[in-house]
């Protein structure tokens, strides 16, 4: 008795068909995602800015072969770099993430939507600065001839591409939790980005979906390099890499490779099979603009976002501890279970993305100076033996209040409580925070917040009045939205 396969190609997997039809026809973002989409570019660029500061960065940026550049290549914000679109994509990914400082989407997975940039930025300009010399996108491959034929993309185009790879990101993060499973959530970048880009070079329904399914059959990074005890600095590249390869399977699948439609659902070989232990992928609610509007904006501190509103509870308690470090006999943390599991943190601490992953040591960074900069995790700074003695005299509990509000979509809470107590019985107020000031409950608050952050950021980078110049930029949304891409990209270059 035998037994045969079918080798009947099914339709698509429903999910490749639904965020394609998303990625290629979604138009009309509301308002308030465009708007939100602005400051998210603004915040995004500066974050990037910021992480040119670092060695550990910078000497990952470039191309792959020192030396070498191409002509009308896509542009590196703060550098002189002009790169192909994918090692482009990777050097913008890349800085962004690099100080844990851009915004964020918690959920069942959680991750930082805003590390697609580097994938709509590197495509948008490429495509810009060729259109704008005249010379064909088909010259590079007859699948790219849809593009000569259309305008030359504007930052309306990077906003709208922005709500779409955010909303692809965070809807698929609402329900289907990889991190359990021991997967990565850059997985989400590059779906998202793969989508996106693939989008904007033109392609069809059918060839995004392509693009879709050759991201899927990558699989996922394994989360080990962001966990005890193998944290390290691969998680503040990873995002670059995600988006890079999706620009590289877009690009690849617009030569007309094929592609593979049940990569989600196909029993044995299948994504859901072999990586996720059987479950479904799914959408938990339609693509539209959610995401984009409930994003959260890191503004006050470079901290893992589950820990902002403990450091900013430090903060306020920092006057009334800052003289008295010597006699505190314990710090109470009370906190939400996504903290307790990610970053409760105790033992030594190996390098900077093992601090930023710390609670405890965040926490007493904001007790002890009253701030915390990407700096107080560099070496020098960790080296006071004031942050583990505080450390040690830790103890971090779970509010089961807490951890529910997390998980609800209307509140979307990051709650976090701090308390010192001290040798002679006396003990600090109880500063309880449940919103963090990136929180669209806070927009109205953190938005001139979040310019000043920028703002030092172009400040410590750029001479001269280039500043206020970039600024200005987008102080009119819709004049910022007519710009050319390759105008607005040369403004970053240096």
């Amino acid at each position: 008795m035998s037994s045969h396969i079918s080798n009947v190609r099914p339709p698509p997997d429903a999910l490749l068909a639904e965020i394609a039809d998303y990625a290629l026809n979604y138009s009309t973002p509301s308002d308030e995602a465009l708007d939100t989409a602005r400051w998210c570019l603004l915040d995004t660029l500066a974050c990037g800015i910021m992480a040119l500061q670092y060695p550990a960065c910078t000497k990952l940026l470039g191309p792959i072969v020192p030396g070498t550049s191409i002509i009308n290549g896509a542009r590196v914000p703060g550098t002189a770099y002009e790169l192909d679109p994918v090692q482009a994509a990777f050097n913008i990914g890349t800085i962004v993430r690099w100080l844990d400082f851009n915004d964020t989407w918690l959920a069942a997975e959680w991750g930082h939507p805003s590390d697609n940039l580097g994938a709509i930025l590197a495509t948008t300009d490429w495509i810009s600065r060729n259109k704008a010399t005249g010379t064909k996108l088909s010259a590079f491959s007859t699948q790219l001839s849809a593009l000569d034929s259309r305008p030359a993309p504007t930052v309306r185009d990077v906003l709208v591409a922005m709500v779409k790879a955010h909303e692809i990101q965070g809807i698929l993060a609402l329900e289907n939790s990889f991190n359990r499973v021991g997967l990565d959530h850059v997985l989400l970048v590059r779906i998202a980005s793969t989508a996106v880009a693939t989008a904007l070079l033109g392609g069809s329904r059918d060839q995004i979906i392509n693009a879709l399914s050759h991201a899927w059959l990558d699989g996922s990074a394994l989360r080990t390099y962001r966990h005890a005890p193998n944290t390290g600095s691969r998680k503040s590249w990873a995002a670059g890499d995600a988006t890079s390869r999706a620009v590289r399977l877009a690009l690849i699948t617009m030569t007309g490779e094929m592609g593979y439609p049940s990569v989600l659902n196909a029993k044995t070989w299948g994504f859901q099979d072999v990586s996720f232990k059987g479950n479904a992928v799914k959408l938990a609610r339609p693509l539209g603009s959610y995401v984009m509007e409930q994003i959260l904006f890191k503004i006050s501190f470079p901290a893992e976002f589950h820990a902002q509103t403990a450091v900013e509870c430090a903060v306020q308690l920092h006057p009334k501890v800052r003289d008295r470090l010597a006699d505190i006999t314990r710090v109470e943390l009370t906190t939400h279970e996504s903290a307790i599991r990610i970053i409760d943190k105790t033992g030594p601490l190996n390098n900077p993305a093992d601090r930023d992953h710390c609670l405890q040591y965040m926490t007493a960074i904001g007790l002890i100076h009253g701030n915390l900069t990407a700096g107080h995790y560099e070496d020098q700074a960790a080296a006071d033996p004031r942050i583990d003695a505080l450390r040690a005299k830790m103890t971090v509990v779970e509010d089961k209040q807490y951890s529910k509000d997390y998980l609800d979509a209307d509140k979307r809470s990051i709650a976090n409580a701090v308390q010192v107590f001290f040798k002679d019985g006396s003990k600090t107020d109880r500063i309880e925070i449940h919103f963090p000031i990136g929180h669209r409950r806070r927009r109205r608050q953190g938005i001139p917040i979040l310019e000043q952050k920028a703002m030092r950021a172009f400040d410590a980078h750029y001479e001269g009045p280039k500043s206020d110049q970039l600024m200005s930029l987008f102080t009119d949304r819709a004049k910022l939205e007519a710009m050319p891409v390759q105008e607005f990209a040369r403004g970053f270059t240096k």
